[in-house]
């Protein structure tokens, strides 16, 4: 996708032939669309797929920096997350998402019985947000007027999804090639320019797990760098990144002066989510 975004830009400059441009654009289109579809043939089929014993340790594990008043940021496009959220029931995760009322008047009514919005509109619940999703995921949707997300009631969460995908609903994601694009693609939408400007705001320190900080992730050390410049009293001093292998560590130690706070590096297989 970056190479035919690059070509688009350049045949731009040196061809007038508007048939090619968009039948590259097209191609691109059909990539963002297929990287979609694969996410979803290879997804677990449901949330049982996880056994119930997995699903509450991660639950516990996310709950001993939600209950401190942290806040949990992803970039996975899965349902692992949500699913875990959704089966434990913790009342410090927040995604901002809610029913909206339809029939408040602010005058008493006898009898008067609230209706809700069928959908779970984000924006609801968004001042007290603990639960971000960076590059978007599989159950968020744009409508083009709200953001929603997939509500359980009754069938599984991705054969909904499926279904939405076939009436070619697509949901929210970061299918951006570069930092830069993947930053463009996230100021254009309103659940996302949101998340990820949480993430330039916060505070304390950082720990990450299972994310590698890739040379397409720059635009993420970029709001690391913006939560380190704020004021004193409130400024990002530190950030734990957890490595899984030799690579890992080596790659960590060549890139640590993009980072402007403190960088510490910790080995990922110390910690045991899931188990």
């Amino acid at each position: 996708m970056q190479e035919l975004n690059n070509f688009v830009s350049t045949a731009g400059i040196f061809t007038s032939d508007k048939l090619l441009t968009n039948k590259i654009k097209q191609t691109i289109e059909k990539l963002q669309h297929n990287l979609i579809d694969a996410v979803k043939t290879l997804h677990p089929e449901h949330v049982f797929t996880i056994t119930k014993e997995k699903s509450e340790t991660c639950s516990s594990f996310l709950n001993e920096y939600l209950f401190k008043d942290g806040f949990v940021f992803s970039t996975n496009y899965d349902l692992l997350l949500y699913w875990v959220l959704m089966r434990n029931n913790s009342e410090k995760a927040i995604d901002g998402f809610g029913r909206e009322l339809l029939n408040d008047s602010n005058e008493f009514v006898p009898d008067w019985e609230p209706e809700y919005s069928p959908d779970l509109i984000w924006g609801i619940n968004k001042d007290d947000q603990s639960i971000f999703y960076l590059h978007g995921a599989l159950p968020l949707f744009d409508t083009g007027i709200n953001v929603i997300k997939e509500v359980y009631d009754g069938e599984y969460l991705l054969d909904n999804i499926k279904r939405r995908m076939n009436n070619k609903e697509y949901p929210i994601f970061v299918t951006a090639g570069n930092a830069k694009e993947k930053l463009q693609h996230i100021t254009h939408n309103q659940y996302l320019t949101y998340c990820y400007d949480k993430l330039c705001s916060i505070d304390g320190s950082l720990i990450t797990f299972g994310f590698s900080f890739g040379e397409n992730d720059d635009h993420i050390i970029d709001a690391i760098n913006k939560a380190n410049r704020q004021p004193h009293e409130k400024r990002l001093w530190s950030v734990y990144i957890g490595v899984y292998s030799e690579d890992d560590l080596l790659y960590i130690e060549k890139i640590k002066n993009k980072f402007k706070c403190k960088v510490n590096i910790w080995n990922e297989k110390t910690i045991k989510i899931w188990e």
